[in-house]
């Protein structure tokens, strides 16, 4: 098996899900693929009965020509520093087909593609056993180099101290009761009633998390992104025209049908554009994953992760530092703040997966460490100061204290990945989706105050019924009864809209 940066990331994904599951799921009925109004098959992530009219399987498949046993070659690799300047090209996207299955770009997304050979022939008869071959894998060793100029120094912001002031919770709110949970749409993907394929080139991708960036309108923000040369089976090669994150917007309210993306950031027709750069070498900075985003006026802010590399470990990670990015044009083109970051120093850094929500005076960070593995953190900041990373105070045994992030109190106990949360103003709650991998679920949680206390965990699907599940991004236009969050799948590696009814 390959173990590209992005095959190992999102391997580590699907085997935290799929190791939490129970080994005896009952799957749900049979149901043929779904086809969008174009007659395009899309992907079904549940966990069904096989076709019945379909012939039955071999008693016992055969075994495969051979079995590769991958072995790291280190290799010196230089790196230029200070990173270069980031390409911020951007084409507006022309008003999209009235008709939808008519592509706005067909030369460049009808183009046949060559027929490739099988990468594996087999070598005999499922009668012999297979090959074991031993396939070199190279693991980087980087060695910073002087590069040319890198993007301007940014002047740092004069230090702030907060006082301690007191954070006590309240009483835990009734927990939520799930009514029922139902699969709306694909959202991405070939297939999808959006065909990113076609209009964007986004042919595989995850998250798809969300914000309001002004009244009317949200922007869903995407983590690695593949086009051309993507394959069902996961995340793409390094060749499937790899773009660390990207974004669309959306002014669909109606929510219950599924999710219409009206447009996407592009830099060239048809091609939806990379916003945070990466530097794309392992051991360095593989990517950088959009983690939340919030709007502030008409400043749009992005919390973002840089990842040094993916592990072998399932579901773990290792990242530089968790960071902030923003955006003064509506989101087209974002720049990384130089100092809004939270180092990752030996591993150990509390506030590396950010969920950061704007609430009243302030903007309140839900962090958690990097990988699946670590518990919930919680920080505040006064709005005027969202990037003067000294001006945080984090919630600490009762009491907001400044500058003690690794000091931080968990707000509930469990393990929890790939937060999202939201105030509620029909109810008054905050509520806080995440995947529990040690439970194989996706998860919500509310509570009458950021720092709690939350509610136990309420299930919303699990990994039994959806295998290979993960995220759980809720959209801003959600009620206190209609829950409408994003779910992503490994196999298909895109983004499906989850109907969650609560009372």
């Amino acid at each position: 098996m390959r173990t590209t940066p992005q095959r190992s990331a999102a391997l580590g994904v699907f085997l935290a899900a799929v190791l939490a599951a129970p080994a005896h799921a009952a799957p749900l009925p049979w149901a043929p693929p779904p086809v969008n109004i174009c007659g395009e098959t899309g992907f079904d992530p549940a966990n069904r009965l096989p076709d019945p009219s379909a012939p039955p399987a071999p008693p016992l498949p055969p075994l495969p020509p051979s079995f590769d046993i991958p072995i790291p070659i280190p290799q010196l690799t230089p790196v230029p520093v200070p990173d270069p300047p980031h390409d911020n090209t951007r084409v507006a996207q022309a008003p999209l087909p009235t008709d939808p299955c008519r592509n706005p770009c067909p030369e460049v997304t009808d183009t046949p593609k060559p027929e490739t050979e099988s990468a594996e022939t087999s070598t005999g008869s499922a009668d012999f056993l297979p090959r074991i071959r031993i396939k070199p894998e190279i693991e980087p060793i980087p060695i910073p180099v002087p590069g040319g100029d890198g993007e301007p120094a940014q002047p740092a912001p004069e230090p702030v101290v907060r006082p301690i002031e007191p954070g006590p919770v309240r009483a835990a709110v009734a927990p939520a009761v799930v009514e029922s949970v139902r699969l709306v749409e694909q959202v991405t993907g070939h297939g999808s009633a959006n065909r990113t394929d076609k209009r964007w080139q986004v042919d595989g991708t995850d998250l798809g998390l969300f914000w309001e960036t002004e009244p009317g309108k949200v922007a869903m923000v995407f983590g690695d992104t593949f086009g051309d040369g993507w394959a069902y089976g996961g995340a793409g090669a390094d060749t499937a025209d790899w773009r660390s994150n990207v974004l669309a917007y959306s002014t669909d309210r109606d929510l219950s049908d599924g999710l219409v993306i009206d447009s996407m950031v592009q830099d060239k027709p048809c091609h939806a554009a990379e916003l945070l750069g990466s530097r794309k070498i392992k051991n360095w900075e593989t990517t950088t994953i959009p983690t939340s985003g919030f709007a502030l006026g008409k400043r749009q802010f992005m919390s973002y992760m840089s990842v040094n590399h993916w592990s072998r470990i399932p579901g773990m990670w290792l990242t530089n530092y968790g960071g902030l990015a923003y955006s003064d044009d509506g989101g087209q083109t974002w720049t990384k703040d130089q100092h809004a970051r939270w180092e990752n120093l030996f591993g150990l850094g509390k506030f590396q997966v950010a969920a950061m929500v704007p609430h009243g005076d302030y903007v309140y960070l839900f962090g958690t460490p990097n990988g699946r593995v670590g518990m919930i953190g919680l920080a505040r900041v006064r709005k005027a100061d969202v990037l003067n990373k000294t001006a945080y105070q984090y919630w600490v045994d009762g009491d907001w204290a400044p500058a003690a992030e690794n000091s931080a109190t968990p707000l509930a106990l469990g393990t929890a990945s790939e937060l999202s949360v939201r105030f509620d103003a029909e109810s008054g709650q905050w509520q806080m989706v995440y995947l529990d991998s040690a439970a194989g679920k996706i998860v919500l949680r509310t509570a009458a105050e950021p720092q709690g206390r939350w509610t136990d965990t309420v299930p919303l699907l699990s990994t039994e019924d959806y295998p290979k599940a993960y995220g759980g991004f809720i959209h801003p236009w959600s009620t206190a009864k209609d829950l409408y969050f994003t779910m992503s799948a490994w196999d298909s590696y895109n983004v499906y809209l989850m109907h969650a009814r609560l009372r």
